[in-house]
């Protein structure tokens, strides 16, 4: 036969049912919406990883399809790709998979849809930026260099500025705005790596309208004869200068 509870032990248990009267639909509440939320996190990254493995899958069609030059297997794959999968990370870089195989069959005009949803809608900075210089390279192949200059100057700001400068100044100088162009091509310069070989092309660009690329930035010292002042490290006289971009 069960001993009966002395009056301490009455007490206490008092004590915790009143505690349950008032706060155990409280407590039940909290541990069941705890369970849901870990049962959904748990959920949510299974779902997570299914679109990832089925958007890689996709890519991969497409990009098969890029390397066999097959334009409607190309569009097909990408509509599909933004259509189902434009939250993970393939749709972005499949847009820009995309525009090349369409730009490099000559379907241009194509290219721009999935160009343009990358520049917008792409998680990444840089491949929205790479994008928008794809995007402003098409539109300047068709003629529409103001639409070009609208499309760079969203781009700034996204790592790149030193070839979004560049490619301004080319469709400025399409608009006929050399003192513009000239800006441009000297913000480039001031940005571009010492180190790259794309800088002898901005210094053609710069010679080409006058300005001698010492007068932007000088060469580092190392580089420069004892006794030579930087402005004149690779000056070029006119009359070659005339010769060389005539």
């Amino acid at each position: 036969m069960a001993s009966s509870l002395d009056l301490q032990e009455q007490e206490q248990l008092d004590q915790l049912k009143a505690f349950w009267n008032r706060w155990g639909n409280l407590l039940t509440w909290a541990v069941t919406a705890v369970l849901l939320a870990f049962a959904a996190y748990n959920g949510w990254n299974w779902w997570q990883r299914e679109q990832g493995q089925k958007a890689s899958a996709l890519h991969a069609e497409l990009e098969r399809a890029a390397q066999a030059g097959e334009t409607d297997r190309v569009k097909a794959a990408w509509a599909d790709l933004k259509a189902r999968y434009a939250g993970t990370a393939y749709a972005g870089p499949g847009a820009l998979v995309a525009a090349k195989a369409l730009i490099d069959k000559g379907q241009a005009a194509d290219a721009i849809e999935p160009l343009q949803w990358a520049a917008d809608s792409s998680k990444d900075d840089g491949l929205k930026a790479v994008a928008r210089l794809r995007w402003a390279g098409v539109l300047l192949d068709q003629g529409q260099a103001q639409e070009a200059v609208a499309v760079l100057d969203k781009a700034r700001g996204l790592g790149f500025d030193a070839l979004v400068d560049d490619r301004r100044g080319d469709a400025l100088m399409v608009l006929k705005k050399e003192d513009e162009a000239r800006e441009a091509y000297k913000a480039a310069y001031k940005a571009m790596p010492l180190d790259l070989d794309y800088r002898r092309l901005l210094e053609a660009k710069l010679m080409a309208l006058g300005v001698d690329p010492a007068s932007v930035v000088p060469p580092p010292a190392a580089e420069l004869p004892s006794g030579t002042k930087p402005s004149a490290a690779i000056r070029v006289p006119a009359d070659e200068r005339q010769q060389e971009f005539a």
